[in-house]
């Protein structure tokens, strides 16, 4: 029986979950691609390409010259242009496409979160007054809060922030989670920290620094995601893989 073949399009860890799950199927041929904006990525458990595609018209070309039968989107909750680029390629390819995208977090009435729609939104929440902000979103928009130089930023990311901030008091930390919610408490309260700025990422492996922000009673600036989109969408592994079944199934 010839294998079916799936292009998972990674980066999170539900995507190398996803992966893992798969690699052990004989029927199926499942390729991991991964953007590259890691620089040191973890090891995954299935062949892996590297690097962009060239857009739509490129993705498009892959998956007809790879002749790829399924497409599952597990990018970031917040890579919207992959995610579109995802979806027009699929398109124009005739080849289905799985949205797998994990639930963001759910606010308690212990929580003290400002809900914006954009970076430009968590900038402007923070205020005209000096405070200290830890800096949680990755390393690709950390630039818009140059427009914020009175604060003290303590910026957490995977890789360098390239180029660095151009405000006078940021401080740079390098780490890759998962982090227990005891360190990250004790991180917040090391720095003194005033206010945490995250991405509404959903998950487990960040979700310590809103725990922790929760037990001192910090505010948070939460940036939430843009609407979904509609379509094929799962929100943990097992219904994606139930949905991938579903769709191969149906070709």
């Amino acid at each position: 029986m010839d294998k079916r073949r799936i292009l998972i399009l990674g980066g999170t860890t539900e995507a190398r979950e996803l992966a893992a799950r798969l690699a052990g199927r004989t029927d199926l041929a499942v390729t991991l691609s991964l953007a590259g904006r890691t620089l040191d990525p973890a090891p995954q458990p299935v062949p892996v390409r590297s690097g962009g595609f060239g857009g739509v018209a490129g993705l498009k070309a892959y998956l007809r010259r790879e002749a790829v039968d399924l497409l599952i989107d597990a990018t970031h909750p917040f890579a919207q242009r992959i995610s579109a680029n995802a979806e027009a390629a699929a398109e124009g390819a005739h080849v289905p496409l799985v949205r797998l995208e994990r639930s963001g977090w759910s606010e308690t009435p212990a929580d003290r979160w400002t809900r914006v729609g954009s970076m430009a939104g968590a900038v402007t929440a923070l205020g005209a007054a000096p405070r200290r902000v830890f800096l949680t979103i990755g390393r690709q928009e950390t630039k818009a809060f140059d427009a914020a130089p009175q604060h003290h930023y303590l910026v957490r990311s995977v890789d360098p922030v390239d180029p660095p901030l151009e405000a006078p008091d940021v401080e740079y930390l390098l780490s890759r989670g998962p982090f227990a919610v005891e360190a990250e408490v004790e991180l917040l309260r090391r720095h003194r920290i005033d206010v945490v700025v995250s991405k509404n990422s959903g998950g487990e492996a960040s979700f310590g620094k809103i725990v922790a922000a929760r037990i001192l009673g910090l505010p948070v600036v939460l940036v939430d995601r843009a609407p979904a989109a509609d379509g094929n969408r799962a929100e943990t592994v097992e219904e994606a893989e139930r949905l991938a079944d579903h769709l191969l199934g149906s070709r």
